[in-house]
């Protein structure tokens, strides 16, 4: 196990200008869940994901 869980994934290829994976990571911050965004280089995405540990805080 890795350690994180993923929340959302995104398509590296996206429009110009735009970052939906950046938008999707900071609405999760504003609602208190400390998402960040990775690049899986294996499949070409974007991750939207959470260690493992902050995922435990976040829901306490």
């Amino acid at each position: 196990m890795n350690g994180r869980t993923v929340l959302e994934s995104f398509p590296a290829g996206g429009p110009r200008g735009s970052w939906p994976a950046e938008e999707f990571a900071q609405a999760r911050r504003s609602e208190g869940l400390p998402a960040e965004v990775v690049m899986d280089l294996a499949t070409d995405m974007f991750l939207v994901i959470v260690r493992s540990g902050d995922v435990a805080d976040a829901t306490a």
